[in-house]
């Protein structure tokens, strides 16, 4: 049999990157196209509007009404009105848009980034983001079809299914950890306005007033919701207790029910109310 020649072996190479180059440069292309970007703005529009109704579902916990604050809460509200389904299946598919095109970004601005740690963190952050797209379009589009459930009951599944693996309840305290601190980040990330330069980009745009508002309050509110949350992954932690867990509207639920709790929820419920309006004015100023 012959050996393969050297320049055979170079010319294959040279092959495969120009395919590489290619496949790259149409990725990059779809990702800029102004259908694709239309769709990935409208993701921020569904996010916007999701936390809206959390919000509005948070304050009436607080003046003593029911309803669940959470994802599901606010999807089921979407899906019970009139035209409901079609929104869900419009925004369901916008969220997948802009889940991918985090992703996209997760490529093309690692490569862009000054050493291997920027690229790492951006990486992180930017796939963190498409895994959260992800899953509320998941969410929105199992609501379209009538076969959606609620957070809390899936919550508690997915920790107890952490609980029966070997060191689970290390698993649910890191998990804990992992939440209070992306609840750290939204706090750090509202007080500084740290998200302004997610909004200014390349074109260093000057953002409305209104954005600095909402987002500010938006992020502070929704980073004390999320450490709320990830104390009770560490209370289920703590006690061996799935149950204990809960998500979003248990957090809201507990915090309710605290000294000064009622003003602490409506807080929590005008500012989540705030971060919707923000995610509605990013769909705009987002450098994408």
């Amino acid at each position: 049999m012959d050996m393969p020649q050297p320049e055979d072996a170079r010319r294959a190479a040279r092959r495969a990157e120009d395919t590489a180059r290619r496949a790259e440069d149409a990725a990059e292309e779809v990702a800029e196209h102004p259908v694709f970007e239309g769709l990935a703005r409208a993701g921020f529009i569904v996010s916007g509007l999701v936390h809206l109704l959390i919000g509005a579902i948070a304050l009436r916990i607080a003046l003593g009404s029911g309803g669940e604050a959470d994802q599901s809460g606010a999807l089921r509200s979407i899906a019970s009105a009139p035209g409901g389904p079609v929104l869900l299946w419009t925004g369901g598919v916008a969220m997948i848009a802009l889940a991918l095109w985090h992703v996209a970004e997760a490529w093309f601005g690692a490569r862009q980034a000054d050493g291997r740690a920027d690229a790492a963190q951006h990486v992180v952050k930017t796939l963190g983001k498409a895994i959260v797209y992800a899953a509320l379009a998941s969410t929105a589009l199992r609501f379209a079809i009538g076969s959606g459930s609620s957070s809390e009951q899936q919550t508690d599944s997915v920790t107890a299914a952490l609980m029966t693996a070997p060191a689970g309840r290390l698993l649910v305290g890191v998990v804990a950890l992992v939440i209070i601190g992306i609840g750290i980040y939204h706090v750090v990330a509202g007080v500084t306005r740290r998200f302004e330069k997610q909004l200014e980009g390349r074109r260093h745009r000057t953002v409305s007033r209104a954005v600095t508002v909402s987002g500010t309050a938006g992020y502070v509110a929704k980073g004390v919701a999320l450490v709320a949350v990830g104390a009770l992954f560490g209370w289920a932690a703590i006690t061996a207790d799935p149950d204990k867990a809960g998500g979003l509207d248990a957090a809201l639920s507990t915090m309710a029910s605290l000294p000064a709790g009622t003003v602490l929820l409506i807080l929590v419920g005008v500012g989540l109310i705030l971060f919707g309006v923000f995610s509605i004015l990013r769909s705009r100023y987002a450098d994408m």
